[in-house]
């Protein structure tokens, strides 16, 4: 068997399309489950959940689904302190914070989730699959999730990074190409320095390790699955496609935004999280670009904006969110996922019988 034909036989896929952990409210149990009864490998974004809510989410996807699924952190960062200019974010976020009612912003006191804390309801959960992006996990947290024979899938944007997945045991890579919505996975050098377009990336990765690849970015329909497919992926990795689904957590003022975006419209900003992050231009972006302001590191940055973009979201103001997705945001589709998945299915054969009409013309 082969390792693209191991990695489907596994995870029961019929559609080779594994669905991306979509944080900060897109990501649902409903979507999990909804993507591995269709036939592909639905993923739970967890980096942003306290233990409680992780156990209580993948509750709810077993009692929705039979099927495998996968679970998402993020690997750990050094807890950097909230250097930089917090006055100047603090003036900058005020009027905003005016606008939506908010009290005066102020950084809290801890930034982010506790990783170990969120690993212990990972692995007391048994999850199939675990997968994590921003870097390698602890040599522990491998050893913990492997002894439970979880299936471990790492995140690069560079062949380099992919290479030190495999060195670290890792079973898969998701090759992430710069064309893909959300936070770049990029852990080894600068983010700028790794902004390789997914065409170019997934076959060098593919060559350059044994381990099954997971095409990311720019992958909306049947004809970019059988495009990565061609190029050496195993399956591909879906994010932005599924964000108008109803089964998404997606508000109403990001989907309205969604559904009117142009393929031209996306921007690489870290005026939200600190990290560098593909997602639609709008205001808030245009104007913290021309404060030229300097961010906070993640995750304080992230922690400061959290405030706004919560209530923008309740008062369905695009304006200030961060509007999350790749660049092929003009093929969104409002759908269920289960048609989507159908859909792509039959997609997919079209684009073969299709491609096979060409060769033989040749």
């Amino acid at each position: 068997m082969t390792k693209s034909a191991d990695f489907r036989s596994r995870f029961e896929m019929t559609i080779p399309v594994v669905l991306a952990p979509m944080g900060g409210g897109p990501s649902t149990p409903e979507l999990t489950a909804a993507v591995s009864n269709a036939g592909g490998l639905g993923s739970l974004a967890a980096a942003y959940s306290s233990p409680e809510r992780i156990q209580q989410d993948i509750g709810r996807i077993r009692e929705l689904t039979k099927r495998p699924f996968i679970v998402n952190l993020f690997s750990p960062l050094p807890q950097l302190p909230a250097t930089g200019p917090t006055e100047a974010v603090a003036e900058f976020l005020r009027p905003y914070h005016e606008l939506l009612g908010l009290k005066p912003p102020e950084l809290p006191q801890r930034p982010a989730e506790d990783f170990d804390q969120q690993l212990e309801a990972v692995a007391n959960a048994r999850p199939p699959a675990v997968s994590f992006t921003f870097g390698l996990l602890p040599p522990k947290a491998m050893e913990r999730l492997k002894s439970q024979d979880t299936y471990l899938i790492g995140t690069a944007t560079t062949v380099e990074e992919a290479k030190q997945l495999e060195q670290a045991g890792v079973d898969a890579v998701v090759a992430q190409g710069s064309e893909a919505g959300a936070h770049r996975g990029t852990f080894a050098v600068e983010a700028e320095e790794a902004l390789i377009g997914t065409v170019a990336l997934v076959p060098q990765v593919a060559d350059a390790i044994k381990i099954p690849v997971i095409a990311s970015g720019g992958i909306m329909d049947g004809r970019g699955i059988v495009a990565a497919l061609a190029l050496g992926a195993t399956a591909v990795q879906m994010g932005t496609a599924f964000l108008a689904c109803k089964e998404a957590g997606t508000n109403a003022a990001y989907r309205e935004a969604l559904l009117k975006a142009r393929e031209d419209q996306t921007t690489l900003t870290r005026a939200f999280s600190g990290k560098m992050a593909r997602g639609l231009r709008n205001e808030y972006i245009e104007r913290w670009n021309a404060a030229r302001l300097s961010h906070l590191p993640y995750p304080w940055q992230n922690a400061f904006t959290q405030p706004m973009r919560r209530a923008a979201a309740q008062a369905k103001q695009s304006s200030l969110l961060s509007l999350w997705a790749g660049q092929g945001i003009r093929m969104l589709r409002e759908t269920t996922a289960e048609k989507l998945m159908a859909d792509l299915n039959s997609e997919m054969k079209q684009a073969l019988q299709e491609v096979n009409e060409q060769l033989q013309r040749i």
